[in-house]
């Protein structure tokens, strides 16, 4: 039952991604890695969120309360909650910037902006180096997901498969039939948590018997010292960054800027999952107190207690989770790569090299993946912390116009240099977020040698303050066109008046 159920809803997510490519009207590389800008506000909701809420969600989620306790899930939701709040505000910048410098990736903005070949390829770099951990996170996630539940597929069958299918999600429409077949990934990756999360308050006999057990270890229920000091600073740094890195090349293929707004205001509501995984993590604590694997107890929890029916739908939907994730990963790789990296590549009209690529890509990642055992948060941690060094330089197109192209590829190469220190170093000073500190160092390099440098700042405005310009024209237009108005009404009123005299 777990297996018919798992492989046919896997079957209807390709089907619907056949059926996506109907609607497409547009063909070629723009089309493949933005959809020609063309997706509505409630499509963008479910594409954003498919990149948000990944396999790490369902598994990494509850894997780390039940191995840190409460540390880990402030941390987890505070950052996401701090970032829907930035994101509404700096998420319609991001899809502006875009539109302003015709941006498909996030490095063409950089160029767009500051003219600096140095700094688009230096962002290039960075955020084609970040996505090769972020897509290993999910092949293992994969792996832990479909050997944890017992589906009769060998760990090599698990890999091939998912690049396989992955490859099939953006070769058939590219982003546009990725966004359909996030719809199918969000509806049954809810459905799943909350299953199982109702079935664990159940058997625990209601809400309180849930946290019982826990009760009397502080360890598990508070945050204090070192681990609150971790906790606040990556919330910080993680929400500024939010949608001003991976999530950016989704806000690109949004039609308006009105779209970006509305989506953004209803993200939130999927943060009603959270206490769901709360309960099914604590119960996993109490009756599960020994699992070798802290990223599988909701898995655990759910063999466990879930009829197979139910271990069907959650294995399902994190696999998608992870699958989704994976095929925009291909997608913003393909884009760097051909565009800013390797531009040759991109000099045909047609996406044939874009798919190479990203196939390419997906069977790198999946290789890798093969090294490692479980799900590691590192991998996660390491690809945040090397994006967040891209956001000096977004600030610099969103707000400030004396930020300079020479000291921004400085700072890049001084904060990106930090990340990997700290990485191999397994230095953490003070409990402080490798990746804020690494950001405040490339912050401060910016701002010393942006005063320092001779030349004239960037030749465009920030895209924040663009807006009023418009609209400061649009007004005073409006006021020329009234006052032209008035004086034809009062020209044709005296010449009346001298008619009838």
């Amino acid at each position: 039952m777990i297996a018919v159920v798992f492989f046919s809803i896997i079957a209807l997510s390709i089907g619907v991604a056949l059926a996506a490519r109907r609607g497409s009207t547009s063909r070629g590389p723009l089309a493949t890695l933005i959809a020609g800008r063309s997706l509505p506000g409630w499509l963008i909701f479910f594409l954003a969120v498919g990149e948000i809420y990944s396999v790490g969600t369902m598994l990494g989620f509850p894997g780390g309360i039940y191995a840190k306790g409460a540390s880990y899930g402030v941390w987890f939701i505070g950052y996401i909650l701090l970032g829907y709040v930035f994101g509404y505000f700096l998420a319609p910048l991001v899809w502006r910037a875009g539109k302003v410098y015709n941006a498909v990736t996030v490095p063409d903005v950089m160029y767009g902006h500051y003219r600096s070949r140095s700094l688009e390829k230096l962002a290039a770099l960075t955020f084609a180096l970040a996505l090769i951990p972020w897509a290993v996170f999910q092949f293992v996630g994969l792996q832990t997901v479909l050997s944890g539940l017992g589906l009769p597929v060998s760990r090599l069958g698990i890999i091939v498969g998912s690049a396989v299918i992955a490859f099939l999600y953006v070769a058939i429409s590219g982003m546009r039939s990725t966004a359909f077949v996030a719809i199918v990934k969000d509806l049954f990756m809810f459905l799943g948590i909350t299953l199982v999360g109702i079935v664990a308050v159940i058997a625990a006999k209601g809400v309180p018997g849930v946290f019982e057990e826990v009760a009397t270890r502080p360890d598990m229920t508070t945050i204090t010292g070192g681990a609150l000091v971790f906790a606040m600073t990556t919330i910080f740094v993680q929400s500024i960054q939010f949608y001003l890195t991976f999530p950016a090349q989704f806000l690109f293929s949004a039609k308006s800027e009105s779209s970006i707004k509305k989506s953004v205001i209803w993200m939130p509501s999927y943060m009603l999952m959270y206490p769901l995984l709360v309960f099914a993590a604590y119960y996993g604590i109490s009756h599960a107190p020994n699992l070798a694997k802290p990223d599988g107890i909701f898995l655990a929890v759910t063999r466990d207690l879930a009829p197979e029916w139910i271990v069907g739908l959650v294995a399902a939907g994190a696999g998608l989770s992870a699958l989704i994730v994976l095929a925009g990963n291909s997608l913003m790789f393909g884009g760097v790569l051909t565009r800013n990296l390797v531009p040759a590549l991109s000099n045909s009209k047609t996406s044939h090299s874009v798919k190479l690529v990203m196939g390419l890509f997906l069977v790198f990642t999946a290789t890798l993946s093969t090294f490692t055992s479980s799900i590691m948060l590192t991998f996660l941690n390491l690809a945040l912390a090397l994006t967040a060094q891209l956001v000096p330089a977004w600030f610099g197109v969103m707000f400030f116009r004396k930020f300079k192209a020479p000291a921004l590829s400085v700072g890049l190469v001084v904060g990106c240099a930090l990340v990997a220190f700290f990485y191999f170093s397994k230095l953490v000073p003070g409990n402080i977020n490798t990746g804020l500190i690494a950001l405040a160092a490339n912050l401060s390099v910016v701002i010393i040698l942006s005063m320092i440098f001779k030349g004239s700042t960037s030749e465009h405005m920030p895209v924040a303050k663009r807006a009023k310009e418009i609209l400061g024209k649009r007004a005073e237009s409006l006021k020329v066109a009234d006052h032209d108005t008035d004086k034809v009404t009062i020209s044709s009123t005296g010449a009346a008046m001298n008619e009838e005299g």
